[in-house]
């Protein structure tokens, strides 16, 4: 059975590449569907891929996880191929990245960025990338080496079991935090990283986007690693209590008084809200296994690609 290929572009105000976008993954998956899907644009960008034979559609809530949630909702596929509409990803790497996914029945392959031009690859983007990646990697798995790629290719399996919560660029930190979390077999693929073409302009934000993505991990390690989360904030609770506590207690050794009441009726209060805070994280840590039992389930549903013996 021929697999059934989806190459899925989010863009916006991309007229000058998403031509290139087409033309390349038109060459390199001559087999595929090419769906792109304009996220509001004030240009020609729908107009520019209607002519080079994509399907467009449009998405008006703005912002990438909201045109994400609406191709992983509308298309049917075998394979799903990801790909921002800027230019910036190898086409040419599409081929083997989808064989791998396939051959090796996985639910997800990154597209690991492979760059030495400084202008298409920011030095505050690689050092913000480093550090995120770094931080999902000592939580939740070490197996991304590039978590906010926008080059990827998906499983059914994987499109169907993702929930999309995210409305921005925060969506990457979601698939791969998603993978990780139900254990899914993913590979990665280095590919080339160039330069936007003339006429294109990058819509990341260094510091703001980066920001609303280490939120997005802070919220989902409270989610799916609740015990962790709570029982950190009842340690810094509890040492904020001791310290607090430490000089009503000399001066009570002292002179058998307390004359320091609030102090002491503060770190008596912070010591209850560290129970309370390690309480919590208890019982959301059950709550959670039996979330993470349901996804898992969900995820099983779906039928997996078989490929030809």
């Amino acid at each position: 059975m021929t697999p059934r290929i989806a190459v899925l572009v989010p863009c916006y105000n991309e007229e000058a590449a998403v031509r290139a976008v087409i033309r390349g993954f038109r060459a390199a998956l001559p087999a595929a569907t090419i769906y792109v899907y304009d996220n509001n644009s004030s240009d020609g960008t729908a107009a520019a891929a209607r002519a080079e034979g994509a399907l467009v559609r449009i998405e008006r809530l703005q912002g990438k996880g909201n045109v994400i949630r609406r191709m992983f909702a509308d298309i049917e596929a075998d394979a799903y191929v990801l790909v921002d509409g800027d230019a910036t990803y190898d086409a040419a790497s599409a081929p083997a990245m989808v064989e791998m996914l396939l051959q090796d029945r996985l639910d997800m392959v990154n597209g690991a960025r492979v760059s030495d031009a400084q202008a298409a690859y920011r030095r505050g983007h690689r050092f913000g990338n480093a550090v995120l990646t770094g931080l999902v990697a000592r939580i939740f798995g070490d197996r991304v080496s590039d978590m906010l790629s926008g080059y990827r290719v998906f499983s059914r399996r994987f499109v169907k079991s993702f929930p999309a919560l995210s409305g921005g660029f925060e969506t990457e930190t979601e698939f791969t935090i998603h993978a990780l979390e139900l254990r899914m077999p993913i590979g990665e693929v280095a590919t080339p990283y160039r330069e936007r073409p003339e006429g294109s302009i990058s819509k990341l934000r260094t510091y703001s986007d980066g920001f609303r993505i280490l939120r997005t991990i802070v919220l989902l390690v409270k989610e799916e690693r609740p015990l962790p989360f709570f029982a950190s904030i009842a340690g810094l609770l509890l040492v904020a209590a001791v310290l607090l506590a430490l000089p009503v207690l000399a001066d009570f050794v002292r002179t058998g008084l307390v004359p320091r009441l609030p102090t002491a009726v503060l770190a008596t209060g912070l010591v209850l809200l560290a129970s309370l805070s390690l309480t919590c994280g208890l019982i959301l840590d059950s709550v959670t296994r039996g979330r993470k039992e349901l996804k898992r389930l969900s995820y099983l549903a779906i039928p997996a690609y078989q490929p030809e013996p």
